[in-house]
């Protein structure tokens, strides 16, 4: 009797109303297409593929629009491309005014290595420009008093653009000739570390200028020629450094391009 209720109970559990047993369910074989997330900050969502970023927020642009590569041409004409070459301390800068007043070290391009800076390519070059004018036409005041008490003198406003367009010039176009001869000759070369190299090779101008105020001649010519020499020394050597001894030409023309500086310095602002 018992297998018998079992077997009636079983096997009425199919009838029509019955309650059928709980049957586990199977996974299903429909793919489930994902929703991509969407928020204010990327709209239209980016559903796979490479479509960007969608639209941002005011607030929050994208990196890429915060920092423009200098290489690029957008980059070149972009003032925030160049802030991170005026980011130097003044411990930085003093260390590399001393290298520079050191002809024969040869280290500065890795001393300015980690960051390079294009502080000395406006103020050093403008503190000249300034030193020039100034020291020029106090030297020729100097020279006539010690020639003649009578002679009348007048402050020559023509040193400054003399000194100007003669030292931004230079220490301009000069780094960027040599970028673009490297360049062409498949050498080593950074237009902003020579911009950097060859700013701070006129500090010793600066101090020197001083000493010529001397009012004697001969005295004079041994300051600008030592000078020169310090001068031209240190960029050549750091040049070589910098990318070898292939181009021993461009080297020894670096060399004599500063004397030729030293020459201008001394027979236009203090003759």
């Amino acid at each position: 009797m018992e297998k018998e209720s079992n077997t009636n109970v079983t096997s009425t559990s199919y009838l029509l109303g019955s309650v059928p047993a709980v049957i586990p369910e199977e996974k299903s074989t429909t793919t489930n297409h994902d929703v991509p997330y969407a928020n204010m900050q990327t709209f239209p969502p980016n559903n796979g593929g490479n479509r960007g970023q969608g639209y941002q927020t005011i607030g929050s642009p994208t990196e890429a629009f915060e920092q423009q590569p200098a290489n690029n041409w957008q980059g070149v004409f972009s003032v925030s491309s160049y802030t991170q070459y005026f980011n130097v301390d003044t411990d930085a800068v003093v260390n590399r005014l001393l290298s520079s007043l050191n002809p024969v070290g040869a280290d500065f391009f890795s001393k300015i290595d980690a960051n390079p800076d294009l502080y000395g390519l406006i103020w050093i070059s403008t503190t000249l420009v300034f030193v020039l004018a100034l020291l020029g036409n106090l030297a020729t005041y100097l020279m006539q008093k010690h020639a003649d008490n009578s002679t009348s003198w007048s402050f020559d406003v023509s040193y400054v653009n003399t000194a100007a367009w003669s030292i931004y010039g230079y220490v301009i176009v000069v780094p960027m000739a040599y970028y673009f001869f490297l360049q062409y000759m498949g050498s080593n070369a950074s237009l902003i570390r020579f911009w950097c190299m060859w700013a701070y090779s006129l500090t010793i101008f600066i101090m020197s200028s001083f000493l010529l105020l001397i009012p004697v001649g001969i005295l004079r010519w041994i300051i600008i020629i030592l000078t020169g020499v310090a001068s031209a020394s240190f960029v050549a050597l750091n040049l070589r450094s910098f990318i070898g001894n292939d181009l021993s030409v461009a080297i020894i023309a670096a060399f004599f391009l500063q004397i030729a500086l030293a020459i201008f310095i001394k027979v236009w602002f203090f003759a």
